[in-house]
């Protein structure tokens, strides 16, 4: 059973439980002769069902009405067939889900073929969306790079071209491979941060993300934000000729081992930002050692997303260990456990208990991200990707179970640790080279 089939399978049934179908019990399906009729379409929902429509956009759930239906052995909407369930079929309505393909040619029809291979059509208009924009292979990408666009609906009609504009005002209509979901293309230069805006015959759209992202801005490691390691262990922050816009912070030597456990090494596989300072009371609302939160609004975090880029070299891939990220308030760690002003609850000091398990703290969520699962091995081509991971995402245990608890509050978004380390799943041996930069906290909606 195809993807398609089990969507159009799980709608149905959500239809009929929460709705009576077309018919009440209707009898069992039997493909007969003779040439069907349609008089009408509407909706299938009982309480909509004296809403007729003439057009309806790609994968909706439509009701025909007329005599003779259990004729039908095909339907098509305009060239793309659609699936047909008979337990949604009588003589005279009939249940069916428009195709998710776009059409190639647009006749604005409905084509019902009979077992005599007989042809009726019914004007109908199939409404394709405008350009659904949904993420960028690297946010970051520097001029001549090769970037990919992703979403879905990218329609390059012959007498109106797809274009994608850049933040600086920039159009571009020559693309290195295009899809209905992918747009490939060379990135010319392009200083300014900004949306992007993908324009197709359907309509235009505007991405959520930004190029060049400063919004949430934490950790680039160039001076912007001025935060860099703020823990028990100096990662190595560094430049390279891989380096995408200055300096990184790298995750692994290229000799240190990963086990197939992913065992404990946070000398080497650890990045930390513990907030506060050694003043009493701590200092954690400017300079080295503030709060995250009062970096960057989390008010609104439940709807935000962390993101950055990463590059993992071929010479080196990732075979084993979580990288575990986990945002922490001020009961979960600081740098030196001192009081802070304003804050009435227990301060913790430095301590990697949300890794170790000590005190429970071991089921504070976190997320994991171990992008080797699906093959056994990931690396990022020798380039740099941007990975993006919901706070939502946030839920996780240190083994990878359900969390006890969660991030619920802007003041849980106070310090952050990378820590590649167990996670529950066991993979392959390996000396990875995981490089981060321009870490971030911004909006996903």
């Amino acid at each position: 059973m195809n993807i398609y089939f089990k969507g159009l399978v799980v709608s149905l049934l959500l239809i009929a439980g929460m709705f009576t179908s077309c018919e009440d019990q209707p009898d069992k399906f039997e493909l007969t002769g003779g040439l069907p009729q349609v008089s009408y379409i509407r909706m299938p929902y009982l309480a909509q069902s004296d809403s007729l429509i003439v057009e309806a956009s790609l994968k909706s759930i439509i009701c025909l009405v007329g005599d003779n239906l259990t004729s039908i052995k095909e339907l098509y909407f305009n060239d793309q067939k659609a699936q047909l369930n008979t337990s949604y079929i009588t003589s005279h309505t009939m249940i069916v889900q428009i195709p998710d393909n776009i059409p190639e040619e647009v006749s604005d029809k409905i084509y019902m073929v009979t077992a005599a291979q007989d042809t009726v059509e019914y004007g109908f208009h199939v409404i394709v969306p405008k350009p659904m924009i949904a993420s960028m292979s690297c946010e970051y990408a520097t001029a001549g790079s090769e970037v990919t666009l992703y979403g879905n609906y990218f329609i390059d009609d012959p007498n109106v071209p797809l274009t994608v504009t850049l933040p600086d005002g920039k159009q571009l209509t020559t693309f290195t491979k295009l899809t209905n979901s992918t747009i490939t293309f060379r990135m010319p230069e392009c200083d300014t941060e900004g949306s992007i805006r993908v324009a197709s015959i359907y309509g235009e759209s505007t991405s959520t993300f930004h190029y060049l992202d400063s919004r949430g801005l934490m950790f680039d490691f160039d001076g912007k934000t001025g935060l860099s390691n703020h823990g028990w262990h100096e990662r190595e922050i560094k430049t390279d000729e891989t380096s995408l816009t200055g300096n990184f912070v790298q995750l692994g030597d290229g000799t240190s081992k990963m086990s197939v456990d992913g065992a404990w090494n946070d000398g080497v596989f650890a990045f930390e930002y513990w907030c506060g300072s050694w003043d009493n009371p701590q200092n954690v609302t400017s300079g080295d050692g503030i709060a995250l939160h009062n970096l960057v609004d989390f008010t609104d975090f439940a709807n935000m997303a962390l993101k950055f880029e990463m590059y993992i070299p071929t010479s080196n891939p990732w075979s084993a260990g979580a990288m575990q990220i986990c945002f922490a308030g001020y009961d979960k760690v600081t740098l030196s456990g001192n009081p802070i002003e304003g804050f009435d609850g227990v301060v913790a000091g430095a301590n990697a208990k949300v890794f170790n398990g000590e005190d429970g703290l071991g089921a504070y969520g976190r997320a994991l991200y171990r992008p080797w699962m699906d093959t056994g091995s990931y690396d990022t081509g020798d380039k740099w990707v941007t990975v993006t991971v919901p706070i939502s995402n946030f839920t996780l245990d240190r083994l990878g179970a359900a969390a006890e608890s969660v991030p619920s509050s802007p003041g849980d978004f106070a310090s952050l640790t990378f820590f590649v380390v167990g996670g529950g799943v066991n993979g392959t041996e390996c000396t990875p080279i995981i490089k981060l930069d321009n870490i971030r906290a911004v909006p996903n909606k």
